[in-house]
């Protein structure tokens, strides 16, 4: 399992717009480092904002450079769905990520391992259904076990799942979030992620600053910890814009 590369520095192609701008401007507040409370601020101005967002998507397939970039920074998940790093900014901190699920004969099985993440995020369903959450926690007794990896201790290679024991998980939650509902999540969730069926589907990501230097993934006994990202092109990019701006143009019509 590879990680995602770190915020860069580097003038971002997909900053000129205004849809990245009133985003950051929801996360500045004080000058601090943006929390959940404004992470879910953002979020919401993308539910209010789609027609915003589907011209800032449109510009950005239409500039064939900044397809480039941004397909540089993303991938195909090894279950068969895009994370696309659409925009990296270093102040405020935050990116915007888009992440799609296209349409399948069945759901997809998303996320299917349980983790953590090193970051809080808020996210907005703008096309779908929406998606299936299910919350776990460790525990001594009941449950079902797992081997527990450890994300982002190794420094010679931070993208190595390290093994950390073997331990239990009970489920806590189940939450569901349906189209154009917010959804915020903290380093302290241990959650699967999954489409509700097997329609097209996308959630647009409003991701902070990193708060922990580590976090976990849990895979089921026999399971490979080797599950590699693959390669996302300019032209998958394209691609999965040209198939969501439909629905985000009927969205923004009703």
């Amino acid at each position: 399992m590879s990680t995602t590369p770190s915020f860069v520095i580097a003038a971002d192609r997909s900053a000129g717009h205004a849809f990245p701008h009133q985003i950051a401007e929801s996360l500045r507040g004080d000058g601090s480092r943006p929390g959940l409370g404004r992470l879910e601020a953002a979020a919401q101005h993308v539910r209010a904002a789609r027609r915003g967002l589907a011209g800032w998507l449109r510009d950005l397939i239409d500039d064939q450079a900044a397809a480039a970039e941004i397909a540089k920074r993303s991938y195909w998940h090894p279950n068969g769905f895009a994370k696309i790093v659409l925009h990296t900014s270093v102040d405020p901190e935050f990116r915007i990520r888009l992440h799609v699920w296209p349409r399948g004969e069945t759901p997809s099985r998303g996320e299917s391992n349980p983790h953590s993440h090193r970051w809080e995020f808020a996210s907005c369903v703008v096309t779908g259904t929406g998606m299936h959450m299910v919350d776990f926690a460790e525990s001594t007794e009941g449950g079902k076990p797992y081997r527990r990896y450890r994300y982002g201790t190794d420094p010679t290679d931070p993208a190595a799942l390290v093994a950390d024991g073997e331990v239990r998980l009970k489920r806590r939650g189940v939450p569901h979030v349906q189209n154009g509902e917010v959804y915020t999540c903290d380093t302290s969730i241990v959650h699967t992620v999954r489409p509700i069926d097997a329609g097209l589907t996308a959630t647009v990501v409003v991701q902070g600053p990193r708060r922990t230097p580590t976090t976990v993934v849990y895979c089921e006994p026999g399971e490979s910890d080797d599950q590699p990202n693959f390669e996302l092109t300019d032209a998958d990019f394209v691609a999965l814009v040209t198939q969501l701006l439909p629905t985000l143009d009927s969205e923004v019509a009703r």
